[in-house]
Formats: C-alpha cells, sequence, structure tokens
C-alpha cells in the first residue's frame, strides 16, 4: 500500500476541540460539553482570544470582591438594608465569575494540549517522510 502524504497533510489541516463540560449541566452524553472544528493555522489566534477572556474575568473578579463585602455608608437602618441587598447579589456575580475562569482555563488548557499534539503529529509526519524517502 502507498503511503498518501496528501491525505495526512488533509487530515492535519483541522483541529477539533472538545469544549468543556458545564458543572452545572450534566448531560445524558456524560457532561462532556460541545466542539469546535477548526484551521490548524488559527489555534494561536484563538487561544490568545480565550487568554484575553481570562484576564477580563480575572479583572471582573476583583471587582466582584468588592460588590460581595460591600459595607453599609452609615449605622442607620436604610445602610444596613442596603448591604444586606448588595452583597448576596455581588456574592453570586463572584461565584458565577469563578466558575466562567474555570471553564476558560480548562478550555485553554484543551487548546494548548490539541495545538501539542498537531506539533507532534507534523514532527512524526515528517519523519515518517523522510524515512520513506530513504528507502
Amino acid at each position: 500500500m502507498a503511503y498518501d502524504s496528501n491525505a495526512e497533510e488533509n487530515r492535519q489541516q483541522k483541529v477539533t476541540v472538545s469544549a468543556p463540560a458545564n458543572p452545572d449541566k450534566p448531560s445524558a452524553s456524560g457532561g462532556g460539553g460541545g466542539g469546535f472544528t477548526f484551521d490548524k493555522d488559527k489555534i494561536d489566534g484563538i487561544i490568545k482570544k480565550w487568554t484575553d477572556l481570562q484576564a477580563e474575568l480575572k479583572k471582573d473578579y476583583r471587582d466582584a470582591n468588592l460588590m460581595a463585602n460591600v459595607k453599609a455608608p452609615g449605622k442607620e437602618f436604610a445602610s444596613g438594608d442596603w448591604e444586606k441587598l448588595a452583597n448576596p447579589s455581588g456574592k453570586a456575580f463572584l461565584e458565577q465569575n469563578q466558575k466562567m475562569q474555570d471553564y476558560v482555563k480548562n478550555y485553554i488548557d484543551q487548546l494548548t494540549a490539541a495545538k501539542q499534539k498537531i506539533a507532534t503529529n507534523e514532527a512524526e509526519t515528517q519523519a515518517s517522510l523522510n524515512k520513506h524517502k530513504a528507502v
């Protein structure tokens, strides 16, 4: 059987990455998320976009900490009521932000692993081509 380098090259032009599972929404298929397929030459740009999102989420987390720990401006009942209403919202936002940060980190890890797999496959393919050329 002849080795078809074009078929191997075409197979390596696409990368498929599964989205991390959402722990709040278990699925019938075992909790896995969706997935994406994209050209291998675009993976660095995609990783950058997710890394930028991660940085924004971290900034939002610092702001959420302030919202979750707000103090009453005064000692009268109205200020106390305001604090009691504000803190639960801030804490809910803080919790949701942390879940999103975890999701984004997991996805960046998967994208990085996919990129490494591409590099490994390309190195193996090149080694195989060199071996076949030598014969």
